[in-house]
């Protein structure tokens, strides 16, 4: 069953016991990603790391290293 039939049976659930109908699915989404984001800065600051950038600073450690390791004739998992 896919979210939208799910959805359908829902509303017509609430319509028949005259309840509320339930809100749409992806409604809140973007708002929940927004304070999950907000979390993990402000657990990175409590914690004395940077509060952003952090993924992007990891994989261009990671791909530097990896050419490096590369021009001086290694492989890069050596």
């Amino acid at each position: 069953m896919s979210v939208t039939q799910q959805y359908a049976i829902d509303l017509y659930r609430a319509a028949q016991r005259g309840e509320a109908a339930p809100p749409a699915p992806g409604l809140h989404e973007v708002a929940a990603f927004r304070e999950l984001r907000d979390y993990r800065r402000f657990k990175a600051v409590v914690a004395g790391r940077p509060a952003r950038g952090r993924i992007r600073a990891a994989l261009a450690r990671r791909l530097s290293g990896r050419r490096l390791s590369g021009r001086r004739g290694h492989p890069a998992g050596c």
